[in-house]
Order: C-alpha cells, then structure tokens, then sequence
C-alpha cells in the first residue's frame, strides 16, 4: 500500500465566464488545493483517482460561456474543478468494484493531478496491455471523437456504398475518424480543412479521397461545385455558419446532415453568429438535419467500442494525437482547438508531483 496522506494537488477552475473569444488565464485559474488520499477519510462508493490523460474537447468552451444556449450543456460553475473525460488510476477505493492501481475511464473527471470522486462517475475499466491499445488512444478514436463520428457517420448518416460523404473539421478528434468510418463503408469521401498540410494528412494518412482548404477558397459554392459535381449525400457538419450554407446549395434528395457541433461559432454570442439563409432547400431537396449529443446514444456505447476497438486492432483506423504535457497547459490547450494550425485529438497528459 502507497504511504499516502495529505497531497498539495493543482486544479483548474472557472474564475469568471467567457461569453465572447477563446478562454484565457483571465476565466481559466490554476490552483493548488490540500487534499487527503488516506483510506480512512475516503466515503464510501468514492474513489481517491490519480488522472493520467484529460480529454480536450470543443464542447468544453461551451460549458464556459455562461449562458445554456447552442449545445445547453450545464455551465461549469464558478470557482468549482473543471470536469473532463479522462482516464486515471485508483490511487485508494472505498467501492468493492475498484482496486488500487485499476486503470479508469470517466466522463467527468476533474482537471486536476489528484482528485476523490464518487465511484459512480467511472464507466468503465480499462486493461491497455491486454487489449493492445494506448491509453490515449481511449480518449480519441475509443473516446468523444470517435464516439461522435460513429453515432454521426453509423447511425445518423447511414451511406451506402459510393455515397458522396463531405466532413468538415476533417482533421480534428472527430472528422478524422468519421472520414475513415466512411471510407470503411465504401464511400467517396471528401474533407474541408485549415490549412494545406492538414489537406495532405486527410488523403495520405486517412484515406480521404480529397480534401480542400478552406482558407484558400474565396467561394465555398464554388468549391463545392468542383468537388461535389454529383451533390452530396451526407454531410458530417463540425463548423457550422456559411460551410453549412454553402453544402445547402448542393445536397441530393433525401441527404443527410448529421450535426455534431459549429465550431466556428462557439466564441461569438448567438445574435452574432452567421445565419443560414437557404434552409428552404431542406424542404425542397427532403432534406434529414439532425443535431445530435452523445448523452442520448450511451446505450450504444459498448456496441460502438466493441466495433472501434477491432477497427483498431486490425489497423483499419488510426488517429493523431495532440499531447499537451503538464496539466499546466490545460488553458493553453483550449485555445489550440479554435487554431486552424492544430490537427487531431488534443490531450493532456497530466503528470504530476510524484505521490
């Protein structure tokens, strides 16, 4: 047994919302906090946990705007631990279920180097040896990324062989394994993405048929145009805003639009954000838009990891990771996911002061 007693443990937390722009050290505050890992001040059915990788994902910014609308996730609140899917190790366990040294995944792990938690937040236990796979790889392709692209591109998108698929945000966490998943299903797929090397990745590295860079086209119609001559069937949407639009203009009938979220629109207040002005071919083309949150496919869970795990096992899908090293750079890393420089899953891997 570990000789554990008091720790001094660093955690983030929200000092103040940001309605407008990236989060900064202004709103995101670090912090050190006493802590006891001693069994006997550990409540029952909670675990004292040691957090390995936290999960950076868009829908965090979100939950720091102050205000419940777009996504409607829960706010964080004010001067609390900021929350985060992780994986982490059971340092002390008051729950028969968990062991010290088990390997945990948890969907609302704090950000922090040490932290005590009811057990009922871990949703599973992980054996990366047996099963083959790196830790980080269960917050990318097994995690929220790939979660999203499977529910969008297996559930929701549904394409037959030779559907023409286009994925925006194609190399973030999720459009990287959405493109694949597609590709699985003998589609053509075609990415919109920030920048030439990100173009580059998307067709060398994850299959896509083609891809585009959105900063060099002055007119997404006319790109769409040129890379959609036969429409589009299914449209994974990450972005939102005038790439939305634009797709509007060249949807088959009876597409599909899967929404998995608009990034580019999470750092403006609603009344500034850019409109859709040609919904009205929804109507026309009988068009199935669908926005969707993960919370109400988590009885798909297993099926998805079952399926994603073997994909992996077999090569047939990868991803590329970010690691952030330091829980320090927590902050910083929110801000890379809103740079069109960043490609992939962003992580941090917390390493902390030895126990």
């Amino acid at each position: 047994m570990m000789a554990l007693n008091i720790m001094e443990s660093k955690e983030w937390y929200l000092a103040s919302y940001a309605a407008e722009g990236v989060p900064t050290t202004e709103h995101l505050k670090l912090r050190t906090v006493p802590l006891s890992l001693s069994l006997d001040s550990i409540p029952d059915a909670h675990v004292a946990l040691q957090p390995l990788f936290i999960s950076v994902d868009p829908y965090i910014r979100t939950r720091m705007s102050g205000s419940r609308d777009g996504l409607y996730s829960p706010q964080y609140p004010l001067n609390q631990v900021i929350t985060a899917f992780g994986v982490g190790r059971v340092l002390r366990s008051n729950d028969d279920k968990y062991g010290e040294g088990d390997i945990v995944l948890s969907p609302f792990l704090p950000v922090a180097e040490y932290c005590l938690v009811p057990s009922g937040v871990v949703i599973r236990k992980l054996d990366p040896a047996a099963a083959g796979i790196p830790l980080p790889e269960y917050l990318s392709c097994l995690g929220i990324p790939g979660f999203a692209a499977w529910v969008g591109i297996h559930l929701l998108g549904d394409p037959k062989p030779g559907s023409n698929v286009f994925i925006s945000a194609a190399a973030g966490g999720v459009g990287m394994v959405a493109g694949q998943l597609a590709k699985l299903k003998g589609c053509r797929v075609i990415g919109s993405t920030g920048s030439d090397a990100k173009v580059q990745l998307l067709k060398e590295e994850f299959g896509y048929d083609d891809a585009f860079n959105y900063n060099k086209e002055a007119d997404f119609d006319a790109a769409l145009s040129k890379y959609f001559p036969n429409g589009i069937d299914v449209y994974l949407d990450n972005v939102g805003g005038k790439m939305l639009e634009a797709v509007l203009n060249h949807v088959n009938l009876h597409a599909r639009i899967p929404i998995c979220g608009m990034i580019s629109q999470y750092n403006q207040t609603w009344t500034e954000r850019d409109g859709v002005r040609n919904l009205l071919n929804i109507v026309g083309k009988e068009v199935r838009m669908e926005g969707y949150l993960l919370g109400s496919y988590v009885d798909r869970f297993e099926e998805f990891a079952a399926e994603m795990g073997n994909y992996i096992k077999q090569g047939k899908i990868s991803s590329k990771i970010k690691i952030y090293e330091g829980i320090e750079r927590f902050a910083e890393s929110i801000g890379s996911l809103f740079s069109s420089s960043n490609t992939g899953k962003v992580i941090i891997e917390v390493k902390p002061q030895p126990a």
